[in-house]
């Protein structure tokens, strides 16, 4: 495993983070926002976290409305029963809906204060090591959040702070706005990028770079469609994620060209697809870990074996060669 700083801090981060939205509890009956059909209840769960840890991954991203808050608990008590708390990284996010009532979800003082006891409970920890917020909340300024995010930094209940999917003015007036006022600036970015999606690269990317932002894509293997031939072997994700029928839905044609050449590569290669979409993803200079999912053993393996995969700039070409424009999505 190779290790890295998260943008300009001094913060060791392994160049692959286990995603933990997958483990949690199961959906069943009346689904609240954030479970999911295809989740892992606890004990389904043990064997990937446990492997993570074998692989030499030390970073783990969780966020509060996974599984209504039962992801958090799942990586909380097993990191608890493993490792010791200061080898690992163990990241969180807040923003999403997590009770029907005014309060319940955002990013204004009251909630964040609020949320961050509750994933600390859930997690079982004093501490967080990467606070995110999950999305931009279009109802709270952004001065409001940025200022209480400070103040939990100072509190010692949080040790960085991040950001997920937003617009590149946003992210550029937040940072200038943290500079300004001498608040805590975010030192990362969690947004979504992958083969079949590129839209980051125009603003976005070039932005983080410049800054010295950590860039921790979310859904690099586009949710197991550059894992597999076009409309291959379904997935229970496949057939209920909703969310990830939105984001491909419209681009069906253009996408299809893309996994279609990196199954040729893959030919030629004799390397699996997910390894090669991954290693084209971790030669970009402004790329510090992917999210990475896991519900079977090769996910993890594939990933990691991908940090000595070397793409030949023909096949790098290539690969990029059919993308075509994007609508711009993963900001919801």
């Amino acid at each position: 495993m190779d290790y890295v700083n998260l943008g300009k801090t001094g913060l060791k981060v392994s160049r692959i983070c286990l995603g933990c939205m997958t483990y949690g509890a199961p959906a069943t009956g009346n689904v609240k926002p954030g479970s999911h059909a295809w989740a892992l209840n606890e004990e389904e769960s043990q064997p990937f976290l446990r492997q993570a840890l074998e692989l030499g991954i030390n970073f783990f991203d969780t966020a509060n409305v996974y599984s209504a808050g039962a992801s958090e608990e799942v990586l909380g008590r097993f990191l608890k029963a493993n490792v010791r708390r200061e080898t690992v990284v163990v990241a969180t996010k807040a923003n999403g809906v997590m009770r029907d009532e005014p309060n319940g979800r955002g990013l204004s003082r009251k909630a964040l204060f609020y949320e961050l006891d509750q994933s600390l409970r859930r997690l079982g920890t004093d501490y967080v090591d990467l606070y995110q917020t999950h999305r931009w909340d279009h109802e709270t300024p952004i001065e409001e959040t940025l200022e209480a995010l400070h103040d939990l930094v100072k509190s010692g209940k949080v040790r960085y702070i991040g950001a997920s999917s937003m617009y590149a003015w946003q992210f550029t007036k937040a940072l200038y706005l943290a500079d300004l006022h001498g608040w805590t600036r975010f030192v990362s970015m969690q947004n979504y990028y992958n083969l079949l999606y590129r839209e980051e690269e125009r603003e976005m990317m070039p932005l983080c770079h410049s800054e010295g932002i950590g860039v921790i894509p979310w859904s690099p293997l586009a949710r197991g469609r550059l894992g597999r031939p076009w409309q291959g072997e379904s997935t229970k994700r496949l057939e209920t994620d909703q969310f990830g029928k939105t984001l491909y839905s419209k681009t069906e044609e253009a996408d299809h060209r893309v996994v279609d050449r990196l199954g040729e590569i893959s030919e030629k290669r004799g390397a699996p697809r997910a390894q090669l979409a991954l290693a084209w993803m971790l030669v970009k200079p402004y790329v510090t870990s992917p999210i990475v999912g896991a519900t079977k053993p090769h996910h993890l393996t594939d990933a990691v074996a991908a940090l000595s995969l070397r793409l030949t700039p023909e096949e790098t070409s290539s690969l990029e060669e059919p993308y075509t424009p994007h609508p711009v999505l993963g900001f919801s």
